[in-house]
C-alpha cells in the first residue's frame, strides 16, 4: 500500500509542475487533444501503461 501512495504522490508531482512550469503549454494540447485521433490516443496511452508496468517490475526486481 505505501508504494501504491508513493506512486500517486509522484503522480501528483509530476502534475502539478507540469502546470506550474508550463500552463501555456498545457492549455495549448488540451486545444489540440479533440483533433488527435482516437486509436492514436489509445495507442499511447497503452504505450504509457507498458512503459510505465516495465519500469515498476525492473525497481522491483
Amino acid at each position: 500500500m505505501d508504494d501504491l501512495l508513493a506512486g500517486f504522490a509522484i503522480f501528483l508531482i509530476i502534475e502539478g509542475l507540469a502546470y506550474a512550469l508550463a500552463p501555456r503549454f498545457i492549455v495549448r494540447m488540451a486545444r489540440l487533444l479533440p483533433h488527435v485521433p482516437e486509436d492514436q490516443l489509445r495507442l499511447l496511452g497503452l504505450g504509457a501503461v507498458t512503459i510505465g508496468v516495465a519500469i515498476v517490475w525492473l525497481l522491483q526486481r
